[in-house]
């Protein structure tokens, strides 16, 4: 970790990171130098919490990991923590809140990993970025959208990784993302989206992304997207959507089984595309999809549609909004400060 700062650290500091859609890439192949290239949007629910605090000094070199949902996210957070340096100095211990299901698309690693690396810093008393912290936990190999959303939030599109480079994902674009505007996600709780090795192999077996798609959806993300968000223009921005997740959604499906990675919540979201206005696709592997929808009112209606044609499947209902800030920490004080805050 960078050296310590200058002020007296807290002795406890929890953060709090929004969840992410990932949407989709640009352009997978790199065609022009540049490989990925994502678009992304941080949302208000399933947001990670956790604390870290100092050990007490009679239990130092020991650090207690409670709050966990498994034992493979307090493996993850064990090797987070020697990632981080937690044998040099006073020992962090690290409570988790809330997270949300891992490996449905919401980028629950890489906000577990910036929350628990920004909390360690701060409690540390170093001074570390989140592109610093993303570095040191190996965050941001293909996207930086979870990265980025946890300084900024917002809607944010990042220019992808150089194929001669390591470097995380810049950040291009950042709108705030309509008040009004909701989302209603759909989790098939049976399934998992591809991770680990699988992801690795599933993305190493697809052929080249064409480059005459690959200048579709830039030419999407940047003259549809962005102006329809920047001037809440919800049509265009929901057709643009659909179109870009279909598109790669296309491209993927001999990985995942098909547009969607699970059948069940692709009817849903096709129902209630059939009756309002939606922009739907499916973040990340999935399997949680996605419904964008014009008003609060309107994501009533869509949930009530997808319960309905969902009558005994294995689906969660989630209305969300789009979070125009990044990660929150809180410390033992009860100031809150922005992600950013010095």
């Amino acid at each position: 970790m960078p050296s310590p700062g200058r002020l007296t650290p807290p002795t406890a500091i929890t953060v709090e990171s929004p969840a992410r859609l990932h949407l989709g890439f640009i352009d997978p192949n790199g065609s022009l130098g540049r490989i990925f290239g994502s678009v992304g949007l941080a949302i208000d629910a399933h947001a990670t919490r956790v604390t870290a605090r100092q050990a007490p000094a009679a239990r130092q070199n020991h650090a207690r990991i409670e709050g966990v949902s498994s034992d493979a996210q307090r493996e993850r957070i064990a090797q987070y923590l020697k990632q981080l340096g937690n044998e040099e100095g006073p020992t962090i211990d690290i409570e988790v809140h809330e997270t949300p299901r891992a490996h449905t698309g919401l980028g629950s690693g890489t906000q577990l990993a910036l929350a628990i690396g920004t909390a360690f810093a701060r409690v540390k008393g170093h001074e570390a970025s989140t592109a610093d912290i993303a570095r040191i936990l190996a965050r941001g190999a293909r996207s930086g959208i979870g990265i980025h959303g946890f300084d900024h939030g917002g809607l944010i599109v990042d220019g992808g990784r150089s194929a001669a480079k390591t470097n995380i994902p810049p950040l291009i674009a950042r709108q705030p993302f309509p008040e009004a505007w909701r989302v209603l996600l759909i989790d098939d709780t049976s399934r998992e989206g591809l991770h680990g090795d699988e992801e690795k192999r599933g993305l190493a077996s697809l052929a080249p992304f064409p480059a005459t798609l690959a200048a579709h959806l830039s030419h999407l993300v940047l003259m549809r997207i962005l102006p329809a968000v920047a001037e809440h223009d919800f049509e265009p921005f929901a057709d643009a959507i659909c179109d870009l997740q279909q598109t790669i959604g296309e491209y993927f499906a001999p990985v995942q089984g098909g547009v969607f990675a699970s059948p069940a919540v692709a009817r849903a979201l096709e129902a209630v595309a059939a009756e309002q206005k939606a922009g739907i696709g499916q973040t990340s592997w999935g399997p949680v999809g996605f419904a964008f929808v014009a008003s609060a009112q309107d994501a009533e209606r869509a949930r009530a549609t997808a319960e309905r044609v969902s009558q005994g499947a294995p689906l969660t209902f989630t209305i969300a909004s789009g979070r125009n800030r990044g990660a929150t920490w809180r410390a033992a004080d009860r100031r809150h400060h922005g992600a950013n805050a010095a």
